[in-house]
């Protein structure tokens, strides 16, 4: 137990960060060029959802959410680090440091959730084809968006709560953003309940979707399996992006997993700023790649539009 003479900084300061000299300005070049591609990239996919009517449909407002989503954590993380790269000093302030905490771990939430309502979709479309307008109706569709939000900020509020009141002794942080675990690893008092309280969160927020998740393709195989291999060629051109998106997404989760449950200062610096790049580069650019290329129909609206554009020129 760490000492009772609590020092609750007003700022914590990132340790990770090292004097690159003249790499600094091609590192932010870099990373600057990667949040416009993730802008773009997903605006163009938001937009093309939001003009074109025939893409008002559940699968499309659920990629459309996926875009909104990778736009939101993105925006928590890269124009701090655009600044920490630049910056002879590394220092954010104790409120900006929690909101970043809050946003990051929500857009993990929010993308987890999103995914498992697409995984049921395609069970609905593939195994109910019958049923799917009745019970995918706009109407479910929203209450599905209201719940994949509401999730992950419900269960991420009540350890927040918890959490952002702990008395602090030190300031480093060996990370390259704010963290739960990192801020709660500089607490002068017992923290056991808040880590067993973090173990219940990371089984709420990705056990049990990646379970349901595999519980509806197991469904979903044994469905293509006793089908025409017509239909089963048409099930997987609509669930390969899914799945795509869905494992990358949690193999980015996983390779997280080592800087959540070990002291930073046990793991080298370079291993850190990977593991902590990957989920919040990755998905945001994976996502548009996918569904943008993959399925004709979002891709046949941007070549179209792209081409009314070229024409007006």
């Amino acid at each position: 137990m760490r000492s009772n003479n609590s020092l609750n900084p007003l700022y914590f300061q990132f340790t990770v960060f090292t004097d690159q000299g003249p790499l600094r300005y091609l590192s932010f070049c870099l990373c600057l060029v990667t949040y416009m591609i993730i802008i773009c990239s997903n605006a163009i996919i938001i937009l093309s959802v939001c003009v074109e009517k025939s893409l008002h449909q559940p699968m499309y407002i659920f990629i459309c959410c996926l875009s909104v989503n990778s736009l939101y954590g993105s925006a928590a993380f890269f124009p701090r680090f655009l600044m920490d790269i630049l910056s002879d000093t590394h220092f954010i302030s104790r409120p900006f440091c929690f909101i970043q905490i809050y946003v990051i771990h929500t857009y993990k939430g929010h993308e987890l959730t999103i995914l498992t309502v697409m995984a049921y979709d395609r069970f609905v479309a593939i195994c109910q084809p019958l049923h799917y307008h009745s019970k995918m109706s706009f109407r479910t569709v929203i209450q599905l968006l209201i719940f994949a939000v509401l999730y992950p900020v419900f269960i991420f509020s009540f350890f927040f709560s918890q959490s952002s009141h702990l008395p602090l002794c030190d300031n480093k942080l060996h990370r390259l953003f704010c963290t739960f675990l990192s801020v709660i690893q500089l607490s002068c008092v017992e923290t056991t309940l808040n880590s067993i309280t973090s173990q219940f969160i990371a089984v709420a927020t990705i056990f049990i979707p990646l379970t349901f998740v595999l519980y509806t393709y197991l469904r979903i195989l044994l469905v293509c399996r006793r089908s025409l291999s017509e239909f089963r060629g048409k099930a997987l051109q609509t669930c390969l992006p899914h799945i795509v998106t869905f494992v990358n997404f949690c193999i980015s989760i996983f390779c997280d997993v080592p800087l959540t449950f070990y002291r930073a200062n046990e793991i080298s610096t370079f291993v850190i700023v990977v593991l902590s790049l990957e989920f919040l580069i990755i998905p945001p650019l994976n996502n548009p790649l996918v569904y943008g290329l993959n399925l004709p129909q979002i891709r046949g609206v941007i070549y179209r539009r792209v081409r009314i554009r070229i024409r007006k020129t």
